[in-house]
């Protein structure tokens, strides 16, 4: 009889509809499977900034214990949730195909605000918050936590003028209203659009199916994005962003590091062949780090533990 693949995933309509595809992906390959809903305390605990929770991974974390508890085979995530770092005995098994990769500011009724001095903001990522911030500094920005559904609501029940999403979720489960723009100047976060899947390293067989549904580009892309993340870090939560695209025979790279407030900034860019992309993220941040990043990345850290 064939090995029904037990699939991990978040409740969040969004989550489930990563793992139905996953799913559909899999059946596509002759391969049946069955959902598995776990939550995180990310998902429970909305009313505390990411950053401030304390726990690395808080969306995956559960579906990383399950998965070594032998209660499920793969777990699916957003790949822009996941620490660089996972947990031993958990491996990448596949990246699927990159979605949209754009940020968009979701509005109430006009974006005669963007030419105000003050307007009101709202988003739960440190990176987005300072790319605003960048750009608009006069504004203030609100905390907005909880899945897309909850998000778009507390949109419509607070005075802001507006809140900043992935347009990748909103599109894939039909909720992308008409009143956005989208936001092609800030740079996206690391693998932001892609879909991970995870399962054990001592599982051949699971690896094996999985593999199947790797998308190589993708892949590439977003492991170079993450290699440059991971460096950066150093394990802080910071406004850092990345992103990879390909051109011709070669990935353009560029990477960003701003402070908490947006009033400072270091960008990269970089044009790299295929056959020099090993390790490519990890010295594209070394190169950061070298050029005042490593200033920036311990005053991050020492404004965000004061």
């Amino acid at each position: 009889m064939q090995k029904i693949i037990r699939i991990g995933t978040r409740s969040s309509e969004l989550a489930l509809w990563q793992a139905n595809l996953v799913a559909k992906q899999l059946k596509d390959k002759g391969y049946n499977s069955e959902i598995v809903e776990i939550n995180s305390k990310g998902d429970i605990v909305l009313d505390k900034p990411l950053y401030r929770l304390g726990v690395v991974g808080v969306f995956t974390r559960n579906l990383d214990i399950a998965m070594l508890k032998g209660e499920i085979d793969i777990a699916v995530h957003s790949l822009k949730d996941v620490p660089t770092d996972l947990p031993e005995g958990i491996v990448q098994a596949a990246v699927l195909e990159r979605a949209n990769y754009n940020d968009i500011l979701v509005f109430k009724t006009d974006t005669d605000f963007l030419n105000n001095k003050n307007a009101i903001i709202a988003t739960g990522s440190l990176r987005r918050k300072a790319q605003w911030l960048n750009k608009y500094p006069n504004h203030l920005v609100e905390d907005l936590r909880g899945n897309v559904n909850t998000r778009l609501q507390k949109l419509k029940d607070n005075n802001w003028n507006g809140a900043i999403f992935a347009v990748a979720g909103l599109e894939r489960i039909n909720l992308l209203p008409k009143n956005h723009i989208v936001l092609d100047w800030m740079l996206p976060a690391p693998a932001q659009g892609a879909i991970m899947i995870t399962a054990l390293e001592k599982d051949v067989e699971v690896l094996k199916i999985c593999a199947q549904l790797n998308h190589q580009n993708t892949a590439i892309a977003v492991n170079m994005e993450r290699e440059f993340l991971n460096k950066m870090e150093g394990g802080c939560t910071a406004p850092i962003a990345a992103l990879a695209t390909f051109e011709d025979d070669c990935v353009i790279f560029r990477g960003a590091l701003f402070s908490l407030d947006g009033s400072h900034k270091l960008e990269f860019l970089e044009r790299i062949s295929m056959d020099e992309i090993k390790d490519a993220g990890k010295k594209c941040a070394e190169s950061m780090l070298a050029n005042g990043g490593d200033k920036m990345m311990f005053e991050i850290k020492a404004e965000m533990n004061s």
